[in-house]
Formats: C-alpha cells, sequence, structure tokens
C-alpha cells in the first residue's frame, strides 16, 4: 500500500509542485490544505502517514498547526517546508516535533529523501 500524504501550503503552485513530485514516486496525495486550520481538519479526517507542512500560512501557521497535530496524535510525521532564511522557524519547528524540512524551490530527490528517512 502506498504511503498516504497531506501537502499542506496556501499556494497552490507549491501544493501542485509537491504532488507531482510525490506522486512520480509512488506515494498517495490523500489531500490538500491551504493552512494551519484545514490542516488539523484533514488530518484527523484522513489519517495520513506523513504531512508536508508550509510554515509560512494565513489563519494558522505551520508551527502552531503541527503543535495542534501532535496533541491529536503524537506519532504524527510532519516535514515542514520552508523558504530560505527561516532558520529559527524551522529550529522552532524541529523543537515542535517536526520529523524534518525541505528547502523551497523544491528539489525532488531531497523531498523524497526527507520522506524516505521519516517513513522508516
Amino acid at each position: 500500500m502506498a504511503n498516504r500524504i497531506l501537502i499542506v501550503d496556501d499556494a497552490a503552485f507549491m501544493r501542485m509542485m509537491i504532488r507531482d513530485i510525490l506522486t512520480k514516486n509512488g506515494y498517495e496525495v490523500v489531500g490538500e490544505a491551504q493552512d494551519g486550520s484545514q490542516a488539523i481538519e484533514k488530518y484527523k479526517e484522513l489519517k495520513p502517514d506523513l504531512i508536508t507542512m508550509d510554515i509560512t500560512m494565513p489563519e494558522m501557521d505551520g508551527i502552531v498547526a503541527l503543535k495542534e497535530i501532535k496533541k491529536i496524535d503524537g506519532n504524527a510525521k510532519v516535514i515542514m517546508c520552508s523558504a530560505m532564511g527561516q532558520q529559527a522557524m524551522v529550529i522552532d519547528a524541529i523543537q515542535a516535533g517536526a520529523k524534518d524540512f525541505i528547502v523551497k524551490p523544491f528539489q525532488a530527490d531531497r523531498v523524497i529523501e526527507a520522506i524516505k528517512k521519516t517513513l522508516g
């Protein structure tokens, strides 16, 4: 069974890029969300194996969403997506329980490497 992944990013273009990388590599994208509160709802509904989560989003950012998801499921696997220059936020995300992070613009091999590493 393919690993089921939820993509969270406020930019439709970024979601499309990640979806493309994942599906080409045999992963199943079970859902997409464009902000943190949607991510939490989708997580409860879909129970994905992994989430790719943008750090900076309107409404609720990725770090707040990550903390909320970790409250629901302490074993949730989340990989944060950040733009260059967000080191402090990446550190916050890792401390909040993120398993790894990938930097935009995405490089397919790095995305897949992070996912394989996280899923074990």
